[in-house]
């Protein structure tokens, strides 16, 4: 009997996660537009937003089961440690960058309306966010001489891309 690994429980949690929060998102959105509820604009544009912010996070989880899937499952890898590394902290930054960008977006939306006085808290997330952007464009900077030492562990990777979106596109 084969035994399940705990990452594949993860990226499981991670996808339940994800389409709990889209239930979430789809039960604020219907609160936002419910015809039969007569309630203010503001509470309305309230739910929406809202409604955003639960999607926003709900692709950022799913996004993070299927990178975890793609990278720990799938692979079961063969690249070299370091290569490994790389692409899985460049795919966990681009999911974090632009969730957090999105959220940082729905808060700024929020506080104009309903307390501009915390808006200057509110921009430490997205100068949190552009920190990380510019953090990640050194990374990518300073691991590029990293690729170039390993080119042949680069090219499996890209082979194993290719494979696997084979594979997606045939089943």
């Amino acid at each position: 009997m084969r035994c399940v690994s705990p990452v594949s429980i993860i990226t499981l949690l991670f996808i339940l996660s994800s389409f709990i929060l889209i239930l979430f998102a789809v039960l604020e959105l219907w609160s936002g537009i419910n015809p039969l509820k007569t309630t203010d604009l503001r509470s309305r544009f309230n739910s929406i937003m809202e409604s955003v912010g639960l999607l926003t996070i709900a692709v950022a989880s799913l996004e993070l089961g299927q990178t975890i899937l793609d990278e720990e499952v799938l692979r079961r890898t063969k690249m070299s440690f370091p290569t490994r590394v790389r692409r899985f902290l460049s795919r966990f930054l681009i999911v974090v960058i632009v969730s957090l960008s999105i959220e940082f977006l729905v808060v700024v939306f929020e506080l104009i309306h309903e307390d501009p006085s915390r808006l200057p808290q509110a921009s430490t997330v997205g100068l949190a966010t552009a920190a990380l952007l510019a953090a990640w464009g050194v990374f990518i900077r300073l691991n590029k001489s990293a690729e170039e030492l390993e080119p042949e562990a680069m090219q499996e990777v890209k082979g194993e891309d290719i494979k696997i979106k084979r594979d997606e596109l045939n089943s």
